[in-house]
Formats: structure tokens, C-alpha cells, sequence
């Protein structure tokens, strides 16, 4: 007997998806909740379980397919698992592995990004794991996956493409051949993840509904690297996270944003909405873009449990595991483009906010310290601002009291 799965309910508002990969194959065996597809929705990625064990039967849908709520993806035959699956459909050659690499590009990228499935075959990778196979010419079969349930993620296969040992030198050139094609102007189209349609569609409705304008400040970073540098090891120890630059930042944004409440407020329609809180968005990398999930209540937490709730946002997003609650409201965005090597951007506000703040990379710069030249580090800071409810005074008197918290961190500690 056979069980549908179908597709569960997404969220408030949210009626459809796009099935992102399958992570079962018809004939793999399947345990009860065991996770058999990922969805995209407009937020996060959703992973769907299986209502009871068996062996997984035909998909319905295809990777990259649009399904609504309560449409069916797949049957899960009864049975005992391996004994009773059905043999599998053969993959079409557009997605098999090569045997033999065309090109060496080894690289490393940022941050860690889960793929699908722990077999070697092609069609256990999720997209961009295949497409990484491909690039680096790497054999699946030979990565150790570090994903999730040991699945082969895109920085394990570009790990095993740097470390691959380079080829050795012909001993002596070969006769002349034939003209071959030329290499290295190939193309692929891709889809656009619903993930991605969405972050599309709404930093560009963001640019054609608010006034945007950017203001800059820096910021002497000597007071946080030296309390940091004093503090990160007892901080550890009794918190169990890491003390950061983001903990800071966020703290003195909040205490700036109660000063200059406009920076946290928003527009609706005619009206003008003020909030007597801080929720916080901070944006992380996840395997289909960035992300923002929201620290609720910022502005009542301490620095040391700021930086546990920004560290499980960013180990969860590397997972696909945050919530769509976790990622709605926000009454102000900071992102760090600084972990990236920005020096300076200008970000896109994140609606319906008034505001964002951009961090930048720290980096050392001759400044004038009562009348001398000395050496700094510095950082850029940008605020982009909603210039229908935000002044140009506001702002820059937001970024001062930003800058003068971070300079002298007792500020913080004090609440000055």
C-alpha cells in the first residue's frame, strides 16, 4: 500500500514553493519523519518528512517544479526498506559525473553551504553541489560529506578541489593535433531559486518605493580589539560563544536607535509607525543567499546572549534549518559585509524598515590623534535611510552615537 506525501503547511500567507531537491530516490528506503524533499518558499528552505517508513516510491514533482499547499510530491511504498525497493530509474547523462576532470579550478568560498545526500551518485547531490562535481572535476565518491546527515556540501567538494595535487609536467611537448574547440567560454542557465526570485524582487521594490540615501562615518575599532582581546577567553568560558565585533554593534545600535527613534520606525500608507523596541534583523549567509533572520528584543539582551542568538542564526542558516517566524519583522537591519573584505557599500534597505546599517572590513589607516599622525584600526560604517521619514540630521546623529559607543565600549556598559 501506498502513502502520498503532500506538502505541508508553509507559513502564514504562504500557499506554494519550489521543490529545491529530492532527498530520497525512488527505491531508497525511508524511516518515519525521515526528510525525503526540500522546499523553497520566498524566506527559507523546508524540508519535508515522511509520514511513516517504507521505500520511497515515484516522485510526482520535478526539481525546480512550482507546488501548492497540499499538492502531492511523492508515495512511500510499505515495506522493509532495501529489500522491497524498486530498482531506480537511470539518471539522464546530462547529470552524470564525468570520470575524468576537464579542468583543475581550485577556490574556496564563504561560508559553509549543505548540499544533499551522502552517495556519490549525481542524483543524491543536491544542484549546486553537481555543478561544483562538475567545475572541479571532483568524484563525489571520494568527499566526506560534512552537511547534514553527512551530506556532500559545495565547500567539501571545492576542500577536495584545492587539495588535489597538481598534474605532473609532460616530459616532452606533443606533436601538434588537430584544432580542438575552444575551451573555457561554455555557459549554463540555471534557475533562479524562489529564495533568490524573492530577495530579487524585493531589494528592487525597495529601490523604486523609498527615498534611499547612504551617509558615512568610521570608526576607531582600538577600544573593542583591545576589550576583546582582554575578555575573549573568560567570555568563552562562561558563556560557551565566542565574543565578537556583531555583539557590540548591535548593543550600540539599539541605544542609538532609542535615541533617534525615527531610524527604527517605518512608513505604512499615511501613517508613520514608532517602535518602543528594537528587533534587530542581522543578515547570514545561507546555501540560497542571504538571509535576515531577527533578534527580538534586542535592546533587552545582554551582548554575551546577542552573540549566542546572531551564532545559532548563522550556524542554522548554513543548514537550511531557520524558521519563517525567525525571519519575520525586524525593526532595523545591520549586515557585515566586513567578513567578506568589503571596505565600503552602500546596502539596500530591507522593507518595510527605514533603515540599514552596513559593517566593513577593519583595516589600518593613518589618522590625526590630538594633532599627530597615528596609526588606526579603522572601519567604515554606512547607514542607508528612507529619506521620506529620515532626515539627513537624524542619520548622521544616529552614526555618531554609534561611532562614539563602539570608540568607548563603558558607553555600553553604562548606558550613555
Amino acid at each position: 500500500m501506498a502513502t502520498e506525501v503532500t506538502v505541508p503547511v508553509l507559513g502564514e500567507s504562504i500557499t506554494e514553493a519550489t521543490l529545491g531537491e529530492w532527498l530520497k530516490q525512488p527505491g531508497d528506503p525511508v524511516a518515519v519523519d525521515e526528510p525525503i524533499a526540500s522546499l523553497e518558499t520566498d524566506k527559507v528552505s523546508v524540508e519535508v518528512p515522511s509520514p511513516v517508513a517504507g521505500v520511497m516510491g515515484q516522485h510526482a514533482v520535478a526539481v525546480g517544479d512550482t507546488v501548492q499547499v497540499g499538492a502531492m510530491l511523492a508515495t512511500i511504498d510499505a515495506g522493509d526498506g532495501a529489500a522491497a525497493a524498486p530498482a531506480k530509474a537511470p539518471e539522464p547523462a546530462a547529470t552524470a559525473t564525468p570520470s575524468a576532470p576537464a579542468k583543475d579550478e581550485s577556490g574556496a568560498g564563504y561560508g559553509d553551504q549543505p548540499g544533499a545526500g551522502t552517495s556519490d551518485s549525481p542524483a543524491a547531490l543536491s544542484p549546486s553541489v553537481r555543478r561544483a562535481v562538475l567545475e572541479h572535476g571532483v568524484d563525489p565518491g571520494t568527499v566526506k560529506g560534512t552537511g547534514r546527515d553527512g551530506r556532500i556540501t559545495k565547500e567539501d567538494v571545492t576542500a577536495a578541489a584545492s587539495s588535489k595535487p597538481a598534474p605532473a609536467p609532460a616530459a616532452a611537448p606533443a606533436p601538434a593535433a588537430a584544432p580542438a574547440a575552444a575551451s573555457g567560454r561554455g555557459e549554463e542557465r540555471v534557475r533562479m531559486t524562489r529564495l533568490r526570485q524573492t530577495i530579487a524582487k524585493r531589494l528592487k521594490e525597495a529601490q523604486n518605493t523609498a527615498a534611499m540615501l547612504t551617509t558615512f562615518n568610521d570608526v576607531d575599532m582600538t577600544a573593542v580589539i583591545e576589550a576583546r582581546a582582554k575578555y575573549k577567553d573568560l567570555f568563552e568560558k562562561k558563556h560557551g560563544v565566542r565574543l565578537g565585533f556583531m555583539g557590540f554593534f548591535v548593543k550600540a545600535a539599539t541605544m542609538a536607535l532609542r535615541d533617534i527613534p525615527s531610524v527604527n520606525a517605518s512608513i505604512d500608507g499615511d501613517d508613520i509607525v514608532y517602535h518602543d523596541y528594537a528587533d534587530i534583523s542581522v543578515a547570514v549567509s545561507s546555501p540560497g543567499g542571504l538571509v535576515v533572520p531577527v533578534i527580538r528584543d534586542a535592546d533587552q539582551m545582554s551582548v554575551a546572549t546577542i552573540e549566542k542568538t546572531i551564532g545559532d542564526f548563522g550556524k542554522r542558516a548554513k543548514e537550511g534549518a531557520l524558521k519563517m517566524d525567525e525571519m519575520k519583522g525586524g525593526t532595523f537591519t545591520i549586515s557585515n559585509g566586513g567578513v567578506f573584505g568589503s571596505l565600503m557599500s552602500t546596502p539596500i534597505i530591507n522593507p518595510p524598515q527605514s533603515a540599514v546599517l552596513g559593517l566593513h572590513r577593519i583595516e589600518e589607516r593613518p589618522v590625526v590623534v590630538n594633532g599627530e599622525i597615528v596609526i588606526r584600526p579603522m572601519m567604515y560604517l554606512a547607514l542607508s535611510y528612507d529619506h521620506r521619514l529620515i532626515d539627513g540630521r537624524e542619520a548622521v546623529t544616529f552614526l555618531v552615537a554609534l561611532k562614539n559607543a563602539i570608540e568607548d565600549p563603558t558607553r555600553i556598559l553604562i548606558d550613555l
